[in-house]
């Protein structure tokens, strides 16, 4: 995985968040469970490491960016 860069934690709040899973389908799920709480990037592709068990996701979320019922934060349209 890249580096993580100065500006993903630049503030109180913001956090990185790296996932290691058996599978595909566990670390979408989750991502899924965080985007449900918190304001997420969006992920697309795990990664696998050579010779390693399992695969890896990358996401950054906002934990001051809680999200509402509608899965969105509040204030957005």
């Amino acid at each position: 995985m890249e580096a993580i860069n100065d500006v993903h934690v630049s503030e109180p709040g913001l956090v990185v968040v790296d996932v290691a899973a058996a599978d595909d389908e566990t670390a979408f799920a989750f991502h899924t469970a965080l985007a449900a709480r918190w304001a997420t990037t969006l992920v697309e592709r795990t990664t696998r490491d050579a010779g390693q068990p399992g695969v890896r996701l990358r996401c950054y979320l906002d934990l001051r960016q809680p999200v509402n019922a509608s899965g969105q934060a509040p204030g957005s349209h």
